[in-house]
């Protein structure tokens, strides 16, 4: 683990302690984007000029995040490599998968012990987002609710899912609380990869692989997921094809 000066935290509105550690998802395989993938990892797949995960950072450090916790798997030498050279200003610790892929949620339980913090960002590396008149990160924070959330997502709506092929993934009542797609139908929000959790999410969980839909289900259940709606710009990068889409659209304005 490298360590480096910390900037100032965000800090959330009311009484919630500021939100200072990121889990920054980059282990997965990639397969989507082939054949981009066959020689670096998707983190590391350029978009409108750089790298995701460097567009992951930038969000990150606009935050005001201090820590960064990332994990690796496939090609995992050449993302370690990447967050020595470009992430030097931020304390970064690597949770190594390279032995076993852990999913999403395996790979966030594993990398607990790094994480330190009862509360912290959970994101997707391969997300790109832009932030509207408030900052994602920091409108997750203000929203969260210590006493009633184990999770808190950030959702788009399904008309403003940039690039997005699929059929919504939450419903969500006027307080926020969430609920699941029913079978065969459309639902009106998709998940953007970023989301504020709590290690109660996390009690109890199973050993090796597992999604992260295993613990928003029982989190669902016992009306402790909640979201929030993103006020900028998202786009579902997981293909070749959306990345040109992407940046045409970035470029439109």
């Amino acid at each position: 683990m490298s360590r480096f000066a910390k900037p100032l935290a965000l800090r959330p509105t009311g009484d919630a302690p500021p939100v200072r550690t990121a889990m920054v998802l980059a282990a997965g395989l990639g397969k989507r984007m082939r054949p981009l993938t066959a020689t670096r990892p998707k983190p590391l797949v350029e978009v409108a000029g750089k790298p995701l995960l460097d567009h992951v950072f930038d969000r990150l450090r606009a935050a005001g995040i201090a820590r960064a916790v990332v994990n690796v798997h496939y090609l995992a030498d050449s993302v370690e490599a990447h967050l020595r050279h470009k992430m030097a200003d931020m304390e970064i610790a690597v949770s190594d998968e390279r032995g076993h892929l852990l999913e999403t949620g395996g790979g966030v339980a594993k990398a607990l012990p790094l994480i330190e913090d009862d509360r912290f960002l959970v994101v997707n590396s391969d997300n790109y987002w832009v932030d509207g008149p408030v900052d994602a990160i920091g409108l997750l924070a203000q929203r969260w609710d210590e006493a009633a959330m184990d999770a808190l997502l950030l959702v788009v709506p399904l008309a403003r899912a940039n690039c997005h092929k699929g059929r919504g993934d939450f419903h969500m009542d006027a307080d926020g609380v969430l609920s699941r797609r029913r079978p065969g139908r459309v639902a009106p929000f998709v998940f953007t990869g970023v989301q504020l959790a709590s290690r109660r999410l996390f009690a109890d969980v199973p050993e090796g692989p597992f999604s992260t839909n295993l613990l928003w289900d029982r989190a669902i259940a016992a009306g402790r997921a909640y979201g929030v709606v993103h006020q900028g710009l998202w786009f579902d990068v997981g293909t070749p094809g959306a990345i040109g889409a992407t940046e045409a659209m970035l470029a439109g304005g």
